[in-house]
This record gives C-alpha cells, sequence and structure tokens, in this order.
C-alpha cells in the first residue's frame, strides 16, 4: 500500500481532474441557458461567473477544514455520520454516489461533443464512442491507483497548459495587440425561444444560469474522500491540492467567459436560434469555437486543444473512479452495501465498485443519448445535497470540539474554522435551493428520485445484515454449543447405474454413515423396472428404494421422503449425494443437472439436511483443464500465488 500512496503532482491530476475539466463546459452551460432570452442576456455572462468563483473559493476554503478534520477518506459521508446521524450520513452518501455516476457520464458526453466538433463521425455515433471510453478508463482503474495516476498526470497537464495558453495568448491579443478576435459565430444574432424576457422570468433565467455554472464545483468533494490516497502528511498534502486546485480552476473558468464575451462566440440548444447561420451549419462547442478563434492562423492548436479538452473530460471521470469505490468500500464495511464493494482486488484497486460505477454509467449515457444538456440537470443536485449537509456537520463538530478545549491558541483555530463553514453553509444550502427551483422539472427529479431509492436500497441492506447478526448471536446465546448430531443418513440419489451414480455411492460409503440407501422416483414405468433388475444384477450391495410419482415429478417425492426421515428422528442429519455432470461448455450445462439444481435449491431450505454434489468429468471438460488459472482478488497479498 506504501507504494501505492500519491505525492501531490501526481494526486492533483487524479482527484481534481474532473473540477478542472468541469470548465469546458461550465462557461459553456452559462451561455447555453442564457441564450434562451437572446443576444443581450450574454451581458450578464460575467456577473453569473464571478458569483459562481465566489461560491467555488468559499467551498474549497470550507472542506480544506473537512480534510484536516477527517482524515481518514470518508469524506462527507464520515463527517455527517459523525456530527448529525446515521440517517443524514447516508443521505449524504446516496447523492454521492448517484453523483459519481452523473460525473463519469457527463464527462465522457462533454468529450465526446468536444472530439465531434472537430471530428463529424465521433459526433454522429458519441452514444458508442462515450461507452468504449467509459470501459477502457475502468479497465485502466483495475490495473492500480498508481498506474492509473502516472497514465492520467500528463493529459491532465497538457490541458491545464493548453488551456492557460489559449487564454493567455487570446487575452494579449485583444488588449495588448489590439487583434479584434471574432468567434465563427460572432456574426450570427440569437433569437429568443419566448420572445422577451423581463421581470420574474429573467431572474428565473438568471438564477438557472447560474446553477448550471455552479457545475464547475463538482469534484471539490473527491480530494476530501480520497486523503487515504496521499503521501504523509496526507491532510496538509490534500488541504494543498485542493488550494492549488481552486486556484487553477477559478482562473481557468473566468478567463473561458471573458474570452468568450471579447470574440463574440455564441452558444444556443439548437440551430433555429442562430439568426445568419449559413445552411448545414452545425454548432460547436464554446472551446472549440475559442480555440478557432485565438489559432486563426495556426490550424493545429485547434486540434490540440479540441483534443486535450476531450482527453481530460474522458479522464475527469476518473475522479469518480477513485471516489466511488472509496466510498463504497466503506458504506460495505458499515453494512449499507454488499460487503464485495469492501474487497481489494491484486492491484488494491476496489474492483468490484470500479465494475458497479461503469456500468451504471453507461446506462446514463445511453438513457440520455449522450446529451450534456439533458446530463446537467441532474448533476449538481447531488453535489450540493452533500455540500451543505457536510457543513452543517463541520460547524457541529466545531461547536462540539470548542466546549471541552480550553487552550486559546486552539480555541482561536477552531473558532476561524467554525466561521468558515458556517460561510459555506449559508452559501451552498442558497446554491442548493437555487439549484433544485430551477432545475426540478428539468431533470433534477429523476437525480432525487435515484438518491431515494438507492436511500431505501441501502435501509434494506442494512437492516437484513442487523437481522442476520441478531439471529446468529440468539441462537449462539440458547444453543451454547453446537450438539453432534446422533445418526448420519446418506441418500444417494439415482437416474441410472452409470459410473457417476457408482462414484456417488463409492463417496457416500466412504463417508462411513449409519444409514446408507439409494434412491430413485418413478415417472416412467418401464425405466423403473429396468433399472431395478440391473440394480439387482450388479454387484452394489446399497439397496435401492423406488419412490413412486403419479404426476411425474422429481423434487416434492424427494423432499417428502427426506422430511419423513428426519421428522422421525429429529436428531438425525440426512446427507443427500447427488451426482453431476463436469462440462466444458455452456451449451451443454444447459443440456445436463437441471433437475440436480433444482433439487439442490429446495433441500436447502430444510434444517438437517445436507447437500453433497459429487461431480463426473466429462470429456469436454477437457479443455478447461489447459486453460491457464486466473488468480483470485487478493491472492498475491495472501500468498496463494508463487
Amino acid at each position: 500500500m506504501g507504494h501505492t500512496l500519491l505525492p501531490k503532482r501526481i494526486a492533483l491530476p487524479v482527484f481534481a481532474s474532473d473540477a478542472l475539466s468541469s470548465v469546458a463546459y461550465a462557461p459553456e452551460e452559462i451561455f447555453l441557458v442564457l441564450s434562451v432570452a437572446g443576444l443581450t442576456a450574454y451581458s450578464m455572462a460575467p456577473w453569473i461567473g464571478l458569483a459562481v468563483a465566489a461560491v467555488m473559493i468559499i467551498v474549497i476554503a470550507s472542506y480544506r477544514q473537512n480534510v484536516h478534520a477527517y482524515p481518514s477518506g470518508g469524506g462527507d459521508y464520515e463527517v455527517v455520520t459523525t456530527n448529525l446521524g446515521p440517517t443524514a450520513g447516508l443521505t449524504v452518501a446516496s447523492a454521492l454516489l448517484v453523483d459519481y455516476v452523473l460525473t463519469v457520464a457527463v464527462s465522457m458526453s462533454s468529450a465526446m461533443s468536444n472530439i465531434g466538433s472537430a471530428i463529424p463521425f465521433i459526433a454522429q455515433h458519441k452514444v458508442l464512442f462515450a461507452v468504449a471510453a467509459i470501459l477502457l478508463l475502468a479497465s485502466l482503474n483495475l490495473r492500480g491507483i498508481r498506474e492509473s495516476g502516472t497514465a492520467f498526470a500528463i493529459p491532465t497537464y497538457a490541458f491545464m497548459i493548453g488551456m492557460y495558453v489559449m487564454i493567455g495568448w487570446g487575452l494579449f491579443q485583444i488588449f495588448v495587440l489590439g487583434d479584434p478576435l471574432r468567434a465563427e459565430t460572432a456574426g450570427f444574432t440569437v433569437k429568443s425561444e419566448h420572445g422577451d424576457v423581463l421581470g420574474f422570468a429573467m431572474v428565473f433565467l438568471v438564477a438557472r444560469a447560474f446553477s448550471s455554472g455552479c457545475a464547475a464545483l463538482t469534484g471539490v468533494e473527491a480530494i476530501s474522500n480520497g486523503v487515504p490516497a496521499f503521501k504523509k502528511p496526507k491532510s496538509r498534502n490534500a488541504a494543498a491540492t485542493l488550494l492549488l486546485l481552486g486556484g487553477i480552476a477559478v482562473s481557468l473558468f473566468m478567463g473561458i467567459i471573458v474570452l468568450a464575451k471579447e470574440t463574440g462566440a455564441k452558444v444556443v440548444d439548437s440551430v433555429e436560434q442562430l439568426g445568419g447561420a449559413p445552411a448545414g451549419y452545425h454548432p460547436k462547442t464554446l472551446i472549440t469555437q475559442l480555440a478557432n478563434a485565438v489559432f486563426h492562423g495556426f490550424p493545429i492548436g485547434l486540434y490540440l486543444i479540441a483534443g486535450v479538452t476531450a482527453l481530460i473530460l474522458v479522464l475527469a471521470a476518473n475522479t469518480a473512479f477513485n471516489g466511488f469505490p472509496v466510498l463504497g468500500s466503506i458504506l460495505a464495511q458499515d453494512r449499507y452495501l454488499p460487503r464485495q464493494l469492501h474487497t481489494r482486488g491484486d492491484r488494491l484497486a476496489f474492483s468490484n465498485g470500479i465494475l458497479f460505477l461503469a456500468f451504471a454509467a453507461i446506462a446514463f449515457v445511453v438513457a440520455f443519448r449522450a446529451e450534456v444538456t439533458a446530463l446537467i440537470q441532474l448533476y449538481i443536485v447531488g453535489v450540493f445535497v452533500s455540500f451543505t449537509l457536510s457543513q452543517i456537520g463541520m460547524v457541529r463538530h466545531w461547536t462540539r470540539l470548542l466546549r471541552t478545549e480550553t487552550d486559546s491558541r486552539q480555541r482561536r483555530r477552531m473558532q476561524r474554522s467554525r466561521v468558515i463553514n458556517a460561510i459555506g453553509l449559508l452559501c451552498t444550502g442558497a446554491v442548493l435551493v437555487v439549484v433544485v427551483v430551477t432545475k426540478f422539472r428539468a431533470g433534477a427529479w429523476i437525480a432525487i428520485l435515484a438518491m431515494g431509492i438507492l436511500f431505501a436500497i441501502m435501509k434494506l441492506i442494512h437492516k437484513h445484515y442487523a437481522t442476520v447478526t441478531r439471529e446468529l448471536e440468539a441462537r449462539a446465546a440458547e444453543e451454547g454449543d453446537v450438539v453432534l448430531p446422533s445418526r448420519n443418513h446418506a441418500v444417494v440419489l439415482v437416474s441410472n447405474l452409470h459410473l457417476p451414480t457408482k462414484r456417488a455411492l463409492a463417496y457416500a460409503r466412504a463417508t462411513r454413515p449409519d444409514v446408507l440407501e439409494a434412491i430413485t422416483v418413478n415417472v416412467d414405468d418401464e425405466e423403473a423396472h429396468r433399472l431395478v433388475h440391473k440394480w439387482e444384477d450388479s454387484d452394489v450391495t446399497v439397496p435401492l428404494k423406488v419412490i413412486a410419482s403419479p404426476y411425474r415429478e422429481i423434487t416434492r417425492p424427494v423432499l417428502d421422503y427426506v422430511k419423513r426421515i428426519t421428522k422421525e428422528s429429529p436428531r438425525t442429519v440426512v446427507t443427500v449425494f447427488i451426482p453431476e455432470y463436469v462440462v466444458g461448455h455452456w451449451w451443454e450445462q444447459v443440456l445436463h443437472n437441471q433437475s440436480a439444481l433444482r433439487l439442490k435449491g429446495r433441500l436447502l431450505f430444510e434444517p438437517n439436511v445436507m447437500v453433497t454434489s459429487v461431480p463426473w468429468q466429462l470429456n469436454s471438460s477437457e479443455r478447461l483443464k489447459k486453460v491457464e488459472s486466473q488468480s483470485a482478488p487478493g491472492d498475491a497479498r495472501r500468498g496463494f500465488l508463487e
């Protein structure tokens, strides 16, 4: 584990790529929403951007307090559970899990839209390419966090450098060289979809644009969830990375908005809104328009910017692939999710959590046709639910510590942290209200419904695990030591007198039962008589009993026979030996063992009954012996592999 810990230079691209990449679509969403009111509404974009930047700074300052106070990696879930109780903690967990899934879906969809602006073929098949990218990213993460972190560092830094070069060179040309850069849509007009938007409608529109721009804040919580992956001192390195993330994200976010306003770029939902657009014109993403304007004499620059933007958006999903499995593992440890999510693989990655996230994100991409505008309506509800509850928890955390702390220096530090978290609470709470009000009918209700369903499922899972634990503890207290059975009654199921049956009889005899008998069910008189004659003529000494079945059913007569034995002798254990074929092809499995599977499924529910499968390998199974054996998760660490 020590070799997988990340220095700050690698942790930044691993955990902050989501927040950094959101500058590729968050500014665009602001302009997209404002386009509903026509061209005049674009003048409000810089002010909305400043409001979003202010919220981002406050949230990052607040989460630096979280990182220092709770460095164990539980993030918002641990903060809220500890300070507000398990129900509130489970609410945050539900919101975060849904948000991680949507992070992958939105990032991949936006990546395909950016590539599609330069390569039309990808735009025509962006759902397929988005699904392929998700599977590729999952495969990289299954290789382990250290390997994926190193692989993702170069593209993330390339994106940051490329964006700073584009923004810096563009603003230098405009304000220093006096070159009036114009985007390809600068000469177009934007038609209002609903005529003049005034009064309350305009306020609502601005609020909705602000809530869409707040997508830039997604990913901030990933660092607080990933503190254990940092090198020591963990909390200090995580806080420094968070501060660095804030500075980079705010500067890129505001730089794109200013450059878009100066170049006159237009972003609309449909080409019909653009007045003066030529026939067959396809709207391009904001980043692509800006790169085309800034590097108008250098087409390679356009492709480089489009390439690194698409790449960072693909890799932004890596934040979720690092955060979701860790949170899932913590929830599984607390018995809110299946225990399989708690296990690490040989590469020290939570393999089951990675696979679950990948397939859930693919479902959203396919369902919403990889449309960013549709997905983003679902996106940030969960983020601000967790932000708000986390800040409430942190305020209570500092208040609780201040009751017992006597050192004046420590008290001043705690009071300062409490003020920061209180400001964060007011800010994120207000944004949450705006987000829910402006986006509920646009699709946010789907995310809220998903959170509710996930919350209920986790409650049921926890109830099941708690019930099993109580039941085992109660029975242990009542029964004390396990009482040995008085007798072992062995029953061998027979369908024909062949080698599998003889092996089952031999194995049953080797267990030295008190009673050994063979039984067959009469579903055909001729076959039953033939089997009895064959049995009597053989050298088998075990008695064969034929059970009548007037309705030609196999399972029920066997169950009734076994129940009769256990009823007559309650302390007798009945061991049922079932011969089974071992085959080498899936379609052969369909042709064999179906009655045995049904019977085993029913016998497992009977008390004092043991079921033993006696395998007989057919020739087709030989091919599987030649296949190199695959290691199970954790084999290397347990010493099972040479």
